[in-house]
């Protein structure tokens, strides 16, 4: 028997509700998403200067750069409700994340301790279901990806 399930799943890429999110909640199967911040897209400004890693990740750039244009509305709002709770980025993104069921941890791919420790805030962050609305509100449907 299946007791959990590793997948992609951010603010920015929804697929796994459609389909594997029900399916897990049925069973009584843990989700561990990888990647909670999209590779970072969710936790800095989207204007900001491109990082070393965004220009020589391949892999994310095909997760995400096809669908940049839809994804920047969402980012942007993380960013405002972030701005008007006083916490970071980051911590809005994980808590949005942590309150889906049946999620059990996101997988932080922590290169800093301080990467940690700004996951490890999010924790304390509840979102309402007003907040959570506003942020998944502009969501486009993507294309499937990951699943070659």
């Amino acid at each position: 028997r299946f007791v959990s399930m590793q997948n992609h799943l951010t603010l920015i890429y929804r697929e796994e509700e459609r389909e594997m999110l029900p399916l897990c909640r049925a069973e009584g199967i843990g989700v561990t998403p990888y990647s909670p911040l999209a590779s970072g897209r969710l936790a800095r400004a989207w204007s900001k200067e491109s990082t070393p890693r965004s220009e020589s990740d391949q892999i994310a750039r095909r997760k995400y750069d096809a669908t940049a244009d839809t994804d920047r509305l969402v980012v942007e709002r993380v960013a405002e409700l972030a701005e008007q709770r006083g916490v970071l980025r980051a911590h809005i993104a994980l808590a949005w994340l942590l309150q889906k069921q049946p999620v059990a941890a996101p997988i932080i791919g922590a290169t800093k301790i301080a990467h940690l420790e700004d996951a490890v805030g999010a924790l304390s962050v509840k979102l309402t279901q007003e907040e959570i609305a506003y942020l998944e509100e502009p969501y486009v449907p993507h294309p499937i990806v990951g699943h070659q």
